[in-house]
């Protein structure tokens, strides 16, 4: 018996729910392969510090927001530590996308010493931005 697509997801069959994830190190090198990234985190906490590029939209945004997450391949949730990427990842695997959750989150991409930015966002500079 195959899976029932999701509602309000065309064509969206739901991917097993037990969130696969990766490491700092492992991200990294996903990312400059050209991965997607989404950042599950509040505005604040973005500003503060942030890995570069990817979408922005806060956990609670993410179902009213799910036209705007990238489908296609895999891609890479992350938040703070770990716990609300998890939680999105989870969520976006019902709706068929090949979400996987960034252990350590961006406490650890810092401590890791890997590339940051900070401060506000200049328009357009993250897809979902401000939206």
């Amino acid at each position: 018996m195959s899976p029932e697509p999701v509602p309000d997801s065309p064509g969206a069959v739901p991917l097993d729910p037990a969130v696969p994830e990766v490491d700092v190190d492992e991200l990294e090198a996903r990312l400059s392969e050209g991965a997607p990234l989404l950042d599950v985190r509040e505005p604040d906490e973005v500003e503060e510090v942030r890995v570069a590029g990817g979408v922005r939209i806060p956990l609670q945004s993410v179902p009213e927001r799910l036209a705007e997450v990238p489908a296609d391949g895999t891609l890479y949730v992350i938040c703070a530590v770990g716990g609300r990427s998890r939680a999105a990842a989870e969520f976006l695997r019902g709706h068929g996308i090949d979400a996987v959750n960034v252990a350590g989150g961006t406490n650890a991409w810092v401590a890791a010493g890997f590339d940051v930015e900070t401060g506000p966002e200049e328009a357009g500079d993250a897809v979902g931005a401000g939206s």
